[in-house]
């Protein structure tokens, strides 16, 4: 098997899913290749654990160790994809291990035993500190195998993370193509949530999970995505980007605030008011291509990027940018009915996203937003992202609910539950 046969084999183990894609990289480096005959010994209790087995082909049977009662000794059969010699708290093995037909396995030796305990999901190297906010916002602790655990940090935008959960179960090779999401009820931020991974397909090219997202025992949303290995194909794009201005031209939404802060046209008390609210930058940099009195049209143009620098994680960089897809979106379908003293309430109904090719989250990308049609208390948006080079890299939908908040007195119209 070449680098990359290894790579994708240990991809699917599941006890490795949840590791960074360059731990598993580092890994396929440093595994040997142990073959045995059947009922040749593979691991003899009490001998020195030398490092994790997993086995790529062929079966072993683990027995209990000898002075086990007869009638409770626990045997049982090792396939492909199990493993031993990890997790356990001696150096020496409590049980035999026998090859019961030709077996081959890979062997991490100890000396590497430190790439299956990494800091972060995204980075083998550092510790989530080091790096972006959206990598933090976006680490899972990791429960068990396909149950992972997130929570929102103090101070940053609620959001998803059940794309970072999904990836996390996907060998490093394939990545998302689509995501759909279907919104159920309202969360709590101050609450962790439980992501459940399901494993709905595995195949050569493609995998599909389902995720739900669980807060008091109740599924608040659940999202299908589906993950394709890279392959070569046709090709050809008629979207085109629109002339816009540069990112570096446009200011940023600190300096905009900054700006009507010290703007005299704007009267003190509205400046004084302002500076008083408690602003909290977003770990995404917008810079806006129009200027407010565009505020009324049912489209959005933005440049935008991951504030710091993004580990090389592939499938980080696009759940930072699904992340990023959803921080102004419903709200262009708003823009036309917009009128002075107007109180809106809206919330996402559902969300779908294609990737169309590899994304860069820490570097500019163009944000183009159109709200065809809104009707019956939902409004319909849809988006294109461009990266600096006029490549379109991504396809986006969504419908959400958009109401007039209630005023007191009024009966709520505004359910919990949104289905």
């Amino acid at each position: 098997m070449d680098r990359e046969e290894v790579t994708e084999f240990l991809g699917q183990v599941p006890l490795l899913q949840c590791l960074p894609s360059s731990s598993i990289r580092r890994i396929a480096d440093a595994v040997l290749v142990k073959r045995y005959e059947p009922g040749g010994y593979v691991a003899r209790e009490g001998d020195p654990v030398d490092g994790l087995y997993i086995i790529l082909d062929g079966q072993a049977e683990v027995s209990a160790p000898a002075n086990t009662e007869e009638e409770n000794r626990p045997d049982y059969l090792l396939n492909k994809y199990d493993y031993f010699g990890y997790g356990t708290n001696s150096s020496v093995h409590q049980v035999n291990v026998i090859a019961v037909s030709k077996l081959t396995c890979f062997v991490l030796p100890n000396q590497y035993g430190h790439l299956l305990q990494p800091k972060t999901i995204w980075s083998a190297e550092e510790t989530p500190e080091n790096h972006s906010l959206l990598e933090q916002i976006l680490h899972l602790e990791p429960l068990e195998v396909d149950i992972f655990r997130g929570f929102t940090l103090p101070g940053a935008p609620t959001f998803r993370q059940a794309l970072a959960a999904a990836s996390k179960t996907v060998d490093c090779l394939k990545a998302v193509h689509s995501l759909h999401a279907i919104f159920l009820i309202a969360g709590d931020k101050n609450l962790p949530i439980i992501y459940q991974v399901h494993r709905a397909r595995d195949g050569t090219s493609f995998a599909t999970r389902k995720v739900e997202a669980k807060q008091k025992g109740l599924v608040i949303f659940t999202l299908i995505a589906s993950f394709q290995k890279d392959e070569l194909g046709f090709e050809h794009q008629a979207a085109i980007m629109p002339d816009v201005p540069p990112p570096e031209e446009l200011l940023n939404l600190e300096e905009i605030r900054e700006r009507r802060l010290t703007d005299p046209r704007f009267p003190m008390q509205y400046r004084n008011s302002a500076a008083k609210k408690k602003f909290v930058p977003w770990p995404i940099e917008m810079r806006f291509c129009e200027d407010s009195a565009s505020q009324h049209k049912p489209s959005l143009n933005y440049w935008f990027r991951a504030r710091g620098k993004l580990s090389d994680d592939p499938a980080l960089h696009r759940c930072v940018v699904a992340y990023a897809s959803d921080l102004l979106y419903s709200g262009v379908s708003l823009n036309p009915h917009r009128e002075k003293g107007l109180k809106t309430y809206s919330l996402s109904l559902d969300h779908s996203i294609w990737f169309h090719k590899p994304v860069k989250a820490d570097d500019w990308l163009l944000y183009v937003i159109d709200s065809p049609s809104a009707h019956g208390g939902r409004g319909f948006v849809t988006g294109r992202m461009f990266n600096r080079q006029g490549e379109l890299v991504m396809s986006l939908t969504q419908e959400a609910l958009i109401r007039r908040a209630k005023t007191p007195g009024q009966p709520s119209q505004t359910p919990r539950p949104k289905i």
